[in-house]
């Protein structure tokens, strides 16, 4: 039944959400943000399946993660939109207060399933599944119990939700390590695999080039693929 309520149910309803408002978290990265609908929960660091209604569109429906979390009151996702942006995007830029998008989900399995020593490795844009899940944990209140740790990797340091995270130190996240190059990324995975005696979980997410290349690296280090949970972003 997990699988069905994680995935089947939730894809199957789709659901209308109100724009309220989009601003910028850095000079390409956007947010935008809808009203929640009173009954509309997930797991944070879901996904979901938004699509464009206001105008016809070949490739009108894109999945993003929730960067806002079930606990907070609106359903936001955070996207990178460059100079020349894709129709989805610039229909996303050309929304107002009021006008609608409907989403399906979210939906997928990257979400906290059980307390245990986890790394968080989140490359760029894949900050926003991490940030849901954080934020969750502290709007709850909710004492996660083991050790987790964010490795955030950006090779233009320029870090997403950075005041938010850094108040989470030693609240909710045991360790934050802000990275510029992979083989920075390799010594922090190998030193937290060798903290916990090569246990724990290991969740990634960012562009998909970087998910398989860390994914890849992490099964040679002899980490189980099911001790690694992956979220890959595509380009559009």
């Amino acid at each position: 039944m997990g699988f069905l309520q994680d995935n089947l149910i939730p894809f199957f309803k789709k659901r209308e959400l109100s724009f309220i408002e989009s601003y910028k978290e850095s000079d390409d990265v956007r947010t935008f943000v809808f009203e929640k609908p009173k009954d509309l929960t997930w797991k944070a660091g879901q996904y979901g399946l938004f699509t464009i209604t206001h105008k016809s569109l070949k490739n009108g429906t894109r999945p993003f993660s929730v960067s806002s979390a079930p606990a907070e009151n609106a359903v936001r996702i955070t996207t990178r939109i460059g100079k020349e942006p894709s129709e989805f995007k610039k229909a996303l830029l050309e929304l107002t207060p009021g006008m609608k998008i409907t989403m399906r989900g979210p939906v997928g399995p990257f979400y906290l399933k059980e307390e245990t020593p986890t790394l968080f490795i989140a490359g760029g844009i894949g900050i926003t599944p991490f940030r849901s899940m954080l934020k969750q944990i502290d709007a709850t209140q909710k004492e996660y119990g083991k050790p987790i740790h964010l490795l955030y990797l950006d090779g233009n340091r320029e870090y997403l939700f950075k005041d938010e995270l850094d108040a989470m130190v030693n609240r909710i996240l045991t360790g934050l390590t802000y990275l510029g190059s992979r083989d920075e990324l390799h010594q922090e995975i190998d030193k937290f695999r060798s903290q916990f005696n090569h246990g724990g979980k290991c969740f990634v997410a960012g562009p998909k080039s970087m998910v398989d290349q860390i994914v890849k690296d992490l099964l040679d280090k002899q980490v189980s693929k099911q001790q690694i949970t992956k979220d890959a972003f595509f380009g559009y």
